[in-house]
């Protein structure tokens, strides 16, 4: 493995500078988020070594096994919480947690904006927007997606930077992104996560701030999650 990620990493930044400049952006207005979830310590590690500082995880417990040893290392890493998030989870994400893409209910926003209030520590969070609608996936519907940014910016007082989303495997993902664009605009939001691995360089086109790689850079998740990446 040594070498592998670093020229994986070197390969996926070279196709991000790519389709960055294809679309007539600055490259460095792309944030490479590299999906260290089911991945070892060590591997993150390498990753580490190799320059990259912004990692994403799906689950706080794993999170919380890997990263506070490598901040102690590399104190400036940025660590997104990528996947679902319990609101029993709460208190551990905003703690540990550089920004949260993953607020996606009325619920977990309440308890996001009471944890934040108490501990005084204030992650940017993300709106995970269904784009495509499907019943197995969270994220807000996009036809209410208007009225929660607003609650959740206004009565909560949340930290709320951009929109997340992550489209149907088995379609074309540029009108979901495009739909994406168009919420993030009409609201404001600057932040536009979207674009995973076989399909970050169609995301940057759209627009993406910040793209989620994580088997082209580590290839093949291992078996502790099965979560979608």
């Amino acid at each position: 493995m040594e070498g592998v990620i670093a020229a994986n990493l070197g390969a996926v930044r070279a196709r991000i500078a790519a389709a960055a400049e294809g679309a007539g952006r600055d490259r460095d207005g792309v944030s490479l988020v590299a999906v260290s979830k089911t991945q070892p310590a060590d591997a993150v590690r390498e990753a580490l070594r190799a320059g990259q500082r912004v990692f994403g995880e799906n689950r706080v417990q794993e999170a919380l096994g890997k990263f506070p040893g490598l901040r102690d290392q590399f104190p400036d890493l940025v660590l997104h919480l990528i996947g679902p998030l319990q609101t029993n989870k709460v208190r551990d994400a905003v703690a540990h947690c550089d920004a949260i893409e993953t607020v996606d209910r009325l619920r977990l926003a309440e308890a996001l904006s009471r944890e934040m209030e108490r501990s005084g520590k204030r992650p940017p969070c993300y709106i995970e927007v269904n784009t495509g609608e499907e019943p197995q996936k969270s994220g807000v519907a996009p036809n209410a997606a208007d009225a929660f940014i607003a609650d959740c910016r206004g009565r909560l007082g949340l930290p709320v930077v951009g929109l997340m989303c992550v489209p149907p495997h088995d379609e074309n993902p540029a009108p979901h992104f495009a739909l994406l664009r168009e919420i993030a605009r009409r609201n404001g939001l600057a932040g536009l996560s979207m674009g995973m691995s076989a399909d970050y360089e169609v995301a940057i086109r759209f627009g993406a701030t910040h793209v989620r790689v994580g088997t082209a850079i580590f290839g093949a998740r291992r078996t502790i999650s099965a979560a979608a990446e």
